[in-house]
């Protein structure tokens, strides 16, 4: 086939045989394209024109030039439980160098069995795949770290879930997938030299400018922190609620990854969870800047024996960087909040002043997103996020072979800083929203 400017790497590859297993993808039966993402094409050097005609590519049944494609191995704690993981259903084909020369990879999500299924069948319906379009799409216009969405095909079969649902394949762009979970991988199940070499490459694809410092292992879990505690920050000050926050689902680049049942909130309710199977509200809302801190914890228990020699050094060097991680938060919250509500010269009372709106909002269960902009108005406000009602219309539409409600919602989501009557309106009913993880 023709390059359709395709310049895949493997350097993940250069890692110890245990991290990855050379996996191709299932072939799909009948591939046709649903959505395909011309801005980021164009912006990862891709041919658009050519490859929004080839469904077959990003269904897997055909691969691009050098494609290499495997599944990663990791492991994670999963709602506290630590558990052997891997991409049960998602396939590298490889890492796209762009023309600028930055590494992304390129991930077909729903593309099969693999070592690491666990007893799954390794696929994806559709409706979960294009809400991972959906608000990956939304986040990246609101400027918060995610991964993307390239495209999804149907792959012309069926997947059974609680009933029969339409197949499709996504196709997933990330500055890399490396997660937490893969250092909690590699050192319950591998040798130090293992760990070394994972935290070498983790460091040096995402984090080279510390690569030849003599404390480079704890800079890197300092870097980690700080990108995560930005992060979550911008999370919190949108009314994004990720749902599953598992270390499996923490990205050491600091992007947003996995949307599964994920949403936004319309009222405002620090308590809100959206997940079926989020019981006992561990990643509800409120929960979330602490999740990230328990989280970080597990990767430094995994860095400790490269940070330093003597545990308790190590223990201590450690901790000290989760404690910084939770006060550079309420910093960046702090700092976002201030500019939400128009606070233009910092006081020591804004944090009491902020404690009580938000109390107030909470007990007249204001619309989060609105209440700001309406009162406030300013830049930092923004007026359209992917309403859950909206999301649902979308992805209704789109399973019945409509996919036009979808289109036109992407498109308002592009500019969500821009004034809409039609997007900006929460659900008429306050029935609790529940989301799926969709596996």
């Amino acid at each position: 086939m023709q390059n359709n400017g395709w310049n895949l790497q493997h350097t993940y590859t250069n890692l110890p045989p245990m991290f990855y297993t050379r996996q191709k993808p299932t072939a799909a039966a009948a591939p046709k394209m649903v959505i395909f993402n011309d801005d980021l094409a164009q912006d990862l050097g891709l041919d658009t024109n050519a490859l929004k005609t080839r469904p077959d590519i990003f269904a897997g049944n055909i691969l691009p030039p050098s494609a290499e494609p495997i599944a990663q191995a990791y492991a994670g704690h999963q709602f506290g439980n630590f558990t052997m993981l891997g991409d049960g259903r998602a396939i590298l084909l490889g890492e796209q160098i762009t023309p600028d020369g930055r590494r992304y990879d390129i991930q077909l999500k729903g593309a099969g069995r693999t070592p690491y299924s666990r007893g799954g069948d390794g696929l994806s319906a559709l409706g979960p795949m294009l809400r991972e379009y959906i608000i990956s799409e939304a986040m990246h216009h609101l400027g918060i770290p995610t991964t993307r969405s390239l495209a999804v095909v149907l792959t012309g079969q069926d997947v059974l879930r609680e009933k029969v649902l339409q197949g499709a394949i996504l196709t997933r762009v990330a500055a890399s997938h490396i997660r937490v979970g893969t250092f909690e991988f590699a050192a319950r199940f591998g040798s130090l030299g293992d760990l070394r070499s994972l935290a070498n490459y983790a460091i040096d694809r995402h984090y080279p400018h510390i690569t030849d410092k003599y404390d480079k292992y704890l800079l890197f879990l300092r870097e980690v922190c700080q990108r995560q505690a930005t992060l979550i920050a911008k999370w919190q000050l949108t009314g994004f609620v990720h749902g599953v926050m598992n270390t499996d689902n923490m990205a050491i680049s600091g992007e947003t990854i996995d949307y599964g049942p994920c949403a936004f909130m319309d009222a405002y309710d620090p308590d809100t969870v959206f997940s079926s199977i989020d019981y006992h509200g561990r990643y509800a809302y409120k929960n979330q800047p602490t999740i990230g801190a328990w989280n970080l914890s597990r990767l430094a228990e995994a860095l400790l024996p490269l940070i330093d020699e003597n545990q308790n050094k190590a223990i201590e060097l450690s901790r000290a960087e989760i404690t910084d991680y939770m006060a550079q938060y309420e910093r960046y919250w702090l700092d976002g909040m201030r500019d939400k509500m128009g606070i233009m010269d910092a006081r020591p009372s804004d944090a009491a002043t902020i404690a009580e709106f938000l109390n107030s909002m909470a007990m007249q269960k204001s619309d989060y997103t609105n209440t700001f902009r309406d009162m406030f108005g300013g830049p930092q406000n923004p007026m359209i996020i992917p309403r859950n009602h909206r999301v649902e219309e979308a992805l209704s539409a789109a399973e019945n072979g409509d996919f036009t409600v979808m289109q036109n919602l992407l498109i308002a989501l592009r500019n969500p800083y821009t004034d809409s009557s039609e997007y900006a309106q929460p659900p008429d009913s306050d029935v609790k929203y529940c989301t799926y993880c969709g596996t």
